[in-house]
């Protein structure tokens, strides 16, 4: 088989980190996210996987994160099972396969015009009510094709940090001013974080820079009335740590003792 030659660069270089934690967690016998679409998506890369630094405790704090993601998404559907789906900054995430939606669901993958040609050529599309959209999150014209008259989730990972605060509050309110009810599902760096970038080698070798720190979840309360935060997780408090090699457990108690440290990254979920 030949394998797809990867020629991004930056902030989207980055996904092939996340794309590979999620390849070797599967392979683990009590993997926590079982992506065996990600572990099939990376042999038909042609690719330095070795670039990433990624292995180990790192691999599995990937596959954590986007567990809970896809729980949170899960519970949504479960109540709202005929939503829309904006899932932003998709890269190569197989999410949409992971959460299994029915077919009554609406489902978006966004991201631009480069990556989606590239996820079209390394993943299976799914079936049922399902968009592959090239753009922009930061643009107007996506969501201006989006029907607003479903309750809508918004799932970004690993997007929040890479935008500029102004770009981050704008997508926020033209999501929460579009749709008539809903939920905001991501990640984020805490100011600390951004500022010890450069420690993280995914980020540090693809030449990418992450921008907006968020250390007080409760002021994104303030950009849209009714916007709620429903759960602000420390990633260092998650579900599922215990899953971890054991330095990878010991790594975070310590981190969790220092005040700084263990306010860098979160995940957050917001009601509107």
């Amino acid at each position: 088989m030949e394998r797809e030659k990867i020629t991004l660069t930056g902030a989207q270089e980055t996904m092939l980190a996340t794309l590979y934690g999620r390849a070797l967690d599967s392979r683990r016998p009590n993997s926590v996210l079982n992506d065996v679409e990600a572990a099939r998506a990376v042999t038909r890369i042609d690719y330095d996987f070795r670039k990433t630094k990624m292995e180990g405790t790192s691999a599995v704090g990937v596959a954590i994160r986007a567990k809970v993601l896809d729980d949170w998404t899960r519970s949504f559907l479960d109540t709202n099972p005929t939503a829309t789906v904006l899932h932003l900054a998709c890269g190569l995430d197989t999410r949409v396969q992971r959460v299994s939606p029915p077919d009554t669901v609406r489902w978006l993958d966004l991201d631009l015009p480069d990556v989606v040609a590239l996820r079209t050529r390394l993943l299976d599309l799914p079936s049922g009510d399902y968009r592959l959209v090239g753009a922009s999150v930061t643009s107007d014209s996506w969501l201006d094709d989006v029907p607003a008259d479903r309750p809508t989730v918004a799932v970004f990972e690993g997007l929040s940090m890479y935008l500029h605060k102004q770009d981050g509050k704008r997508l926020i309110e033209r999501i929460t001013n579009r749709f008539p009810s809903g939920q905001l599902l991501f990640d984020c760096y805490g100011s600390l974080g951004i500022k010890l970038q450069k420690l993280v080698p995914a980020v540090r070798n693809a030449g990418a820079t992450l921008r907006w720190g968020i250390d007080d979840p409760h002021e994104i309360e303030t950009w849209h009335p009714g916007l709620t935060c429903l759960d602000a997780l420390r990633s260092v408090d998650m579900p599922g740590l215990e899953n971890l090699p054991l330095p990878g457990r010991v790594s975070l108690r310590v981190l969790a003792r220092i005040p700084g440290l263990r306010d860098a990254g979160r995940i957050l979920r917001y009601r509107f």
